[in-house]
């Protein structure tokens, strides 16, 4: 199933952060604005216990203190990033970077596929990577192989 932008509700901002995150979307071309549009509806929905704020210059939806889902309207694209996308078993997600993150891409509304977008958010609600205890441990382990001053 293929997203129709137009038929959809308009977002309901419902706290100063989703604020925050629909103005975003304004500052985009008109076409990467409706795919924000989309995934903002999508994940507050998905995700109704997550807290978002802008994070690295994007929207990014937290459960706890750990990133799960956010996207970045790129030049040629919107990216839409799953912390622990490679976990999640979807040829769709491409691995991006060296720990578990997995993205999309979107140049079109249209080409959103409602479908697995939500397959997606559901498995982001309960594979999460504790980053946050991973990167504290990567921390201090080169920290105990700095050289003693």
């Amino acid at each position: 199933m293929k997203y129709d932008y137009w038929n959809m509700a308009a977002p309901n901002p419902i706290s100063p952060t989703r604020n925050e995150i629909a103005e975003y979307a304004t500052k985009q071309t008109p076409e990467f604005a409706a795919i924000c549009a989309i995934l903002q509806k999508e994940i507050d929905a998905a995700l109704p216990n997550a807290t978002s704020r802008i994070w690295h210059g994007g929207p990014v939806w937290f459960l706890g203190e750990n990133p799960v889902a956010g996207y970045d309207a790129r030049p040629k694209a919107v990216e839409l990033l799953f912390w622990s996308g490679q976990l999640f078993d979807e040829p769709m997600l491409k691995p991006l970077g060296k720990d578990k993150a997995a993205k999309a891409s979107f140049k079109l509304a249209s080409e959103i596929d409602a479908e697995a977008l939500r397959r997606w958010l559901s498995k982001s609600a309960t594979i999460v990577v504790d980053y946050v205890a991973m990167y504290a441990a990567k921390r201090a382990a080169a920290a105990k192989q700095r050289p003693k001053r």
